[in-house]
């Protein structure tokens, strides 16, 4: 069963105006494109297809807002790296996920997905530094970790958690294997339930 039995998708945004009425508290989900993080969204809310997965990077190209249920939203930001699009879209990306983060006052927090076997890019950078313009707590899912082999997956860690020091706290994950999900779930629980602070 669902952790969150009423989750549901709300709507997709193109531009600021478009954003879903900014109460509540809601937790960003961002990712290169091929990060896993379509997977990573349907295994933390253990629900399949609820962030659409696809053969084809980039497709997530708009910011979607989902219920958590009750006044708790996620919302899966649009990915870029392989993503197949012109330059004046990448441009306008930048802009939307800039006012995103400086716009939501409901926002608390950021879950980085990043591919375990290729590090931090320049995306995650920008991602973190979005973050932490805004004071926000970030979590990095290093994911398919699965295709790591124990030792490899444990350096890994350890490189990402250098090379962000105190700016981010990290963990390993797998979709497939369902590996990481509960300590993924309680970060996100804990951003979610942080919108006293």
């Amino acid at each position: 069963m669902s952790h969150y039995p009423e989750a549901c998708f709300l709507k997709s945004a193109n531009a600021v105006s478009q954003f879903v009425s900014d109460d509540g508290a809601e937790v960003a989900v961002a990712g290169r494109s091929n990060s896993g993080k379509s997977s990573a969204i349907n295994v933390i809310v253990n629900r399949r297809q609820f962030a659409r997965t696809s053969k084809t990077p980039g497709r997530t190209q708009l910011v979607n807002f989902f219920s958590l249920g009750g006044s708790r939203r996620l919302v899966d930001l649009p990915g870029y790296g392989f993503a197949r699009v012109s330059d004046t879209v990448r441009r306008h990306w930048g802009q939307l996920l800039s006012d995103y983060f400086q716009s939501r006052n409901s926002l608390k927090g950021l879950i980085l997905v990043v591919d375990i076997r290729r590090q931090l890019t320049d995306f995650d950078a920008q991602m973190i530094e979005f973050a932490e313009s805004v004071g926000l707590p970030i979590h990095i899912l290093l994911t398919k970790a699965d295709k790591l082999k124990r030792g490899q997956q444990a350096k890994a860690l350890l490189d990402v958690r250098k090379a962000v020091d105190d700016r981010a706290s990290v963990q390993t994950f797998s979709a497939l294997k369902r590996s990481g999900e509960t300590e993924a779930r309680e970060v996100l629980d804990e951003f979610l339930g942080s919108k006293g602070n």
